[in-house]
């Protein structure tokens, strides 16, 4: 039987760098300030009433917006893609309604459990967000929530490709979510020294000195290609091919050979029926750490050789957003075969000489777009990969 093939139709963005794709388009293209990336002067209500902005977690807020965005791109802001019950739902997230959470903490702490919000578990459950997009929709396919750490939203996008691909689904939404910047998220993962002291991401750098927190969300409308084309939808690119493995080495720590990061690599490439020298382009992970830029690089220099394909980390400008991490990525993958441009590695002025990447640096680079990969990995040892390829002509 012939392989059902999966069209990117619609992308939806809420990142720090600008909300739409345009805005976060422009902005990757240029350095933010030193701290967390924050997306600023965040309104809910183009997507959500007063009341109901106020039963939803921030994180599950962005989620509705991004799905609103991508299904208005695709032509289809009232979600009529396909039947229903053939059109699902998987939103990722890395810690879900972790503000929620931590605010009914305090207010239980000062006022007493009887002060405890009716809304808590609604509001910080990972699933919100997926739910709370199913339900905007009526769609009634699967509504599922993959929680994988740094690795999340690129497995969500996966699985997504192997629902259409199995003629579960016609049409997903698919990517993921995250707003988890507060005083305890922060102080865990500064006191486990993976934060910048410096606040400024510089993937691939010499000097880079550990990531920074983000929030933001991004989703993708994916449909079956020829469904795709009959109703004449616009096209960006194909999802391709897909694969997940795990390190199966360390809880926060990469794998030092990189094994789980090249097996990952080389069976999303042959998943979407190519070799490594069709590869044009890397969205890496890149996330500004010492050990994980250097086991990505070895990893990336292992499958393609040195210096390989041009290498881009976008988290120079969106800063690490956990769980909507690779969401945001692959959206950047996208729109750099969509617009002919690699976006560059910015916050980063010079590789770091032990480091033999052919990183793209100081601004976007013109290119003939070929398939891209994006890269995730995550804590746990959790490793995803995604290809994307220029519409298809056939």
């Amino acid at each position: 039987m012939t392989r059902r093939r999966v069209a990117v139709t619609g992308i939806g963005v809420v990142a720090p760098c600008g909300i739409g794709t345009d805005a976060f388009w422009d902005g990757l293209q240029v350095q933010p300030p030193a701290g967390e990336r924050v997306v600023t002067d965040w309104d809910p209500s183009p997507w959500q009433g007063p009341k109901e902005a106020r039963r939803t977690d921030r994180f599950a807020q962005f989620a509705l917006a991004t799905a609103a965005m991508a299904l208005e791109d695709a032509g289809a802001p009232d979600g009529s893609v396909a039947d229903p019950d053939r059109s699902g739902v998987v939103i990722a997230t890395g810690v879900g309604g972790i503000n929620t959470l931590v605010d009914q903490v305090v207010v239980h702490h000062e006022k007493g459990a009887k002060r405890v919000s009716p809304f808590l578990v609604p509001m910080m459950m990972a699933n919100a967000a997926a739910a709370s997009v199913s339900m905007r929709w009526g769609w009634r396919g699967p509504c599922e929530t993959t929680v994988t750490a740094c690795a999340a939203s690129t497995h969500a996008l996966g699985y997504a490709l192997h629902l259409i691909r199995a003629g579960v689904c016609d049409v997903m939404i698919a990517g993921g979510s995250e707003a988890a910047i507060n005083d305890v998220a922060i102080a865990g993962f500064a006191n486990m020294t993976a934060l910048s002291s410096s606040g400024t991401s510089r993937p691939f750098s010499a000097d880079r000195d550990g990531f920074v927190m983000a929030e933001g969300a991004a989703v993708l409308v994916l449909e079956e290609l020829e469904a795709a084309r009959a109703r004449g939808a616009r096209i960006y690119a194909e999802l391709a091919g897909t694969a997940s493995t795990a390190d199966a080495h360390h809880i926060t720590a990469p794998e030092p050979s990189g094994a789980g990061a090249v097996r990952c690599m080389e069976l999303a490439i042959a998943d979407a029926g190519l070799t490594p020298g069709d590869i044009g382009h890397i969205n890496a992970h890149g996330t500004s750490t010492p050990l994980n830029d250097a086991a990505e690089a070895a990893a990336i220099n292992k499958v393609f050789g040195a210096p390989g394909p041009p290498v881009t980390s976008t988290k120079g400008v969106t800063g690490h957003a956990l769980g909507a991490a690779g969401a945001l990525e692959a959206a950047a993958t996208v729109l750099a075969i969509d617009r002919c441009l690699i976006p560059p590695t910015v916050g980063t002025e010079a590789v770091d000489p032990e480091i033999d990447l052919d990183v793209v640096l100081g601004s976007a680079r013109p290119w003939e777009p070929a398939p891209a990969l994006s890269n995730s990995f995550g804590f746990g040892g959790h490793n995803g990969c995604l290809v994307f390829s220029p519409p298809p002509q056939s």
